[in-house]
Order: C-alpha cells, then sequence, then structure tokens
C-alpha cells in the first residue's frame, strides 16, 4: 500500500506542515519506505536514510518554532552531479568510485539552510552526457510509466533520468536536476513532471560537477508548476564562489502565479515544425496553443532562422567544454587510479585510468572536443560554433523585442521510447531527441517543460515555455496557465 503522503506536492505538504496535520518525519518515514520498494527503478543510487531522520526532525523543531520557509520539511532527491558533503558524489561515473566530498555544493546549502531534507542521491547519465540515462555507472534508470499493457521498460530520459523518474513515481516530493542542453526539461516530458531550467547565472554552479560551463544549470524538477516555483527560489541566488552567478535580486516566483496571461503574446517558432513530426506532438502543440488563447493570450507565429543549426552547434561547444572540464580527472588527486604495470609513467596512469574510468559516450564526446579545439580545426569549428551560437542568441533577442512575452514549443519530438531501442542507433540520433532543448541553454534562457497531454499509448507528452531572460515569474505565470488548462492528473500504473 502507497503511502498517500509521499504522493503530496510542495505546496500541500508545506501547508499540512504548517497546519501540524502532518510532520517532516511521518513524510521523511513515508518517502524511505517507497524508496526501498522502488530497486526495480533505478532512480536512488545513494540512500542517505540517516541524515534524512536527522535533518526531518531538526525541520519539526524548526517548525514548531513558526519557520516560514515553504521547504521547510520537504523531502527531496539530489541528484548525483550535486557535491553532497560526506555522501558518494560520483556524477554516475567509475572515474569518481568512492569520492566523498569534504563540502557541499551551494545550491544543496541552500536547499537544507532552508530545511529541505535529503533523502539520497539520484541516478543520472555519465556526467550528464545522455538523453536516456542509459550510460550510468549503476545501470539505468527506469522510467514508471508504461506502453499501454506492455511490459518494455522504458527511458526516463537524460540526463536527470533518476530524478523525473523519482519524482514521477512519488518516491520524493521533488528533485534536483540539471540542464545542458534539455536533461531536465526532457526526462521531465518523458515522465509527465514539470521540469524548470532557470535563466543561466540565476543558480550558482559551484560544487556541481562541470559537464560544459557556460551551458550547464540546475533546476527543480517536481510535480506542479507552483512547486517549481518554490524549491527555484530556495536553489537560486548570487554567489561570489560561481563568476558565472548573477548578482541580481531572487523574487518570490509563487507570488507571480496569478493565472492571468489576458494581454500576453506567446511567440510559435515556425522552425520548430520537424519533419516527420509525429502528428500527436503536433496536435499537443497546436492544442496547447489554443489553450493559452482560450486564456486570453495573443498567439503569433515568429521565427528563429538559426535554429536548424542548434544541434551542429551544441555537439561542437558542449564537447569542447566537456574536454576542458573532464582533463581533471586524471587519477592523481581524486578518484579512481588504474593499476599500472611495471615501468608505465604518468602518461600511462592517465591513459589507462581515462579508459577504465569514463564509459563510451564520455569517451566520445571528449575525443569531439578535443578535436574541435585542435590548432587545425579550432576556427574551423569551434570559433564558428561560438558564432552561430550569437546568431541563435539573437534570434530570441528580436523576438522577445517585438512584443513576444513566451515562446511555446514542443518538448521533445517523441515519448518515452524503450531503454535498449535506440543502442543500434547512430549516435546522432540519440542527439536527436534534444533537438527542441539546446537552443534555450545556448541562448541562456530559461524554459519550463509542463506535462499536457498522453500518447496513443497513454505515455505522458510535454510542452516548452520559453521565457525572458530573468523572468522566470512571468514563464512560470504562463505555465501554470497552460497546467490548468491541460489539467494532466495521469499517473504511472504500478509496477514495481
Amino acid at each position: 500500500m502507497m503511502s498517500e503522503l509521499t504522493k503530496l506536492t510542495i505546496a500541500e505538504a508545506r501547508d499540512r506542515l504548517r497546519a501540524g496535520d502532518v510532520t517532516a518525519t511521518e513524510l521523511t518515514e513515508a518517502c524511505l519506505a517507497e524508496i526501498e520498494k522502488a530497486d526495480a527503478l533505478g532512480a536512488f543510487v545513494h540512500k542517505t536514510p540517516e541524515l534524512a531522520l536527522q535533518q526531518a526532525a531538526a525541520a519539526d523543531a524548526r517548525i514548531q518554532g513558526g519557520a516560514e520557509n515553504p521547504m521547510c520539511g520537504i523531502p527531496l532527491g539530489i541528484k548525483d552531479l550535486f557535491c553532497t558533503q560526506g555522501v558518494p558524489s560520483q556524477a554516475a561515473s567509475n572515474i569518481l568510485e568512492g569520492f566523498k566530498p569534504e563540502y557541499e555544493s551551494t545550491v544543496t546549502t541552500q536547499l537544507w539552510q532552508a530545511g529541505a531534507i535529503m533523502l539520497g542521491k539520484l541516478n543520472m547519465d555519465e556526467f550528464a552526457m545522455g538523453s536516456s540515462n542509459e550510460t550510468s555507472c549503476y545501470g539505468n534508470a527506469v522510467n514508471p510509466w508504461r506502453r499501454g499493457n506492455e511490459e518494455t521498460a522504458l527511458t526516463p530520459g537524460g540526463s536527470s533520468g533518476g530524478s523525473a523518474s523519482a519524482v514521477a513515481a512519488d518516491l520524493c516530493l521533488a528533485a534536483t536536476g540539471t540542464d545542458t542542453g534539455g536533461s531536465i526539461r526532457q526526462p521531465a516530458a518523458f515522465t509527465g513532471i514539470t521540469g524548470l531550467k532557470p535563466t543561466y547565472g540565476r543558480c550558482s554552479r559551484w560544487g556541481i560537477v562541470a559537464f560544459a560551463s557556460s551551458l550547464d544549470q540546475a533546476g527543480p524538477m517536481t510535480k506542479s508548476v507552483r512547486d517549481a516555483a518554490i524549491m527555484l527560489r530556495a536553489m537560486a541566488g548570487h554567489d561570489p564562489k560561481d563568476s558565472t552567478s548573477a548578482d541580481i535580486p531572487v523574487p518570490d516566483f509563487e507570488a507571480a502565479i496569478t493565472g492571468d496571461i489576458r494581454g500576453k503574446t506567446i511567440g510559435i517558432p515556425k522552425e520548430y515544425r520537424m519533419e516527420g513530426m509525429p502528428a500527436e506532438i503536433e496536435k499537443l502543440w497546436a492544442d496547447g496553443a489554443d489553450m493559452l488563447r482560450d486564456a486570453g493570450a495573443k498567439i503569433v507565429d515568429i521565427s528563429l532562422p538559426h535554429t536548424k543549426y542548434a544541434l551542429p552547434t551544441y555537439y561542437v561547444i558542449a564537447p569542447a567544454e566537456a574536454s576542458s572540464n573532464l582533463a581533471r580527472y586524471d587519477g592523481v588527486r581524486f578518484g579512481h587510479r588504474a593499476k599500472l604495470a611495471q615501468g608505465d609513467g604518468i602518461t600511462e596512469m592517465y591513459e589507462k585510468t581515462r579508459a577504465e574510468g569514463f564509459g563510451a559516450e564520455v569517451q566520445r564526446r571528449v575525443m569531439v572536443g578535443t578535436y574541435v579545439l585542435s590548432a587545425g580545426f579550432y576556427d574551423a569549428y569551434y570559433n564558428r560554433a561560438r558564432k552561430v551560437r550569437a546568431l541563435i542568441k539573437r534570434d530570441f533577442d528580436e523576438a522577445f523585442a517585438g512584443g513576444v512575452d513566451a515562446i511555446l514549443t514542443p518538448a521533445t519530438p517523441s515519448a518515452a521510447f524503450g531503454l535498449g531501442e535506440m543502442a543500434d542507433a547512430d549516435p546522432v540520433q540519440m542527439y536527436l531527441n534534444d533537438v527542441f532543448t539546446v537552443t534555450v541553454n545556448l541562448a541562456g534562457l530559461p524554459g519550463i517543460s509542463v506535462p499536457t497531454g498522453v500518447d496513443s499509448s497513454g505515455l505522458p507528452l510535454g510542452l516548452q515555455l520559453i521565457g525572458q531572460p530573468w523572468e522566470e515569474g512571468a514563464l512560470l505565470n504562463v505555465a501554470q496557465t497552460l497546467e490548468d488548462a491541460a489539467g494532466f492528473v495521469a499517473k504511472p500504473a504500478r509496477w514495481w
């Protein structure tokens, strides 16, 4: 029997905790019980029950003392990319086996200061590289949803697959994710939850294992738009330890959700109408536009002409930054070190350690990145990609300057696919999963995926809203309108 407590949203739990109907300890115990039953999902990879119960007791004391923070007493799952003091933080890679940081990431520090509770670390693609959670050293995370009556195990998306699976299966009330090219929004769409990628610089990257530093951004993965607003406020803020963190005030995002979007202008980019897009995605998109129109928004067609270059641009810039960031994993200071043969020198140690420690997808991206940064190819690839990135950002700037308040697009080109179904596909086929999401990272904009329907086999489908920089509150307000109109309440049938 599943506890009803774990099904609560953050907003519902906050109200019940304040009213004294439930304690943080009861909420935490209910989540821990669900996690123990859900190993088949592969979502939680390092469980922290003792720490969770300590934090819950502290949260209960704070609430009794009149604590006002809405995150106080809320049990969360934390993506394995966030460094958590004294708790394994491996980025789902063998190269970081045994690494227990002596420090805490800024985002998780802020969540614990707010009174939130850590249930454990969540599965993900290795170093956040992947769209299906199939590159993890822990094995696959599994989507709690199934196609009709089929037994096929489906991907929860990636790289924040464990986060998406845990939230969708009600193992935790919410989870942290990170998004470099869609790694919050795509898994959210595949699992029927809400995923928000904030403006680049809104949340500190300090203490989060780096993939591509100019693209990575942490964000909340939640059961509702309101929950995303509540959790983002606790995660966001200026951090002097992160030079890319923006020194601008963090508003009350929840207060921005009025449900009124009359007079707002929503852009529909014609370039997102992809060849071969499933009819169900096309219809979902049209229905979403109708919902926003019915709520009083003006729907206009817009052009983002450089969209067609977004994927190749992303897959030059992201691997280039990854090859630079991952050079630190050399077996010298921390993590895995290969056993060396007699006569091996430092070069052999680097080679053997990385060959053993990095999985195939990480090796592929490091090789691509090193190639595009090499002397003969820097201008041909990396510099050209940087110029195209500037043009992609300019397309968005011009749309917003022309009066568009938010942009509506599909979140993914399909519903969740089966684990292993892409095994024989060209890697580029897998990269196409990010076709609607990477532009948002390249331009540094906020984007949110909202579950808005199901496909013919009952799998969730999401729509994406893209907002103006630093206008997460306005974006969340439009997202709330879409959530209300879509009325998505489907839950996965329990099989695990």
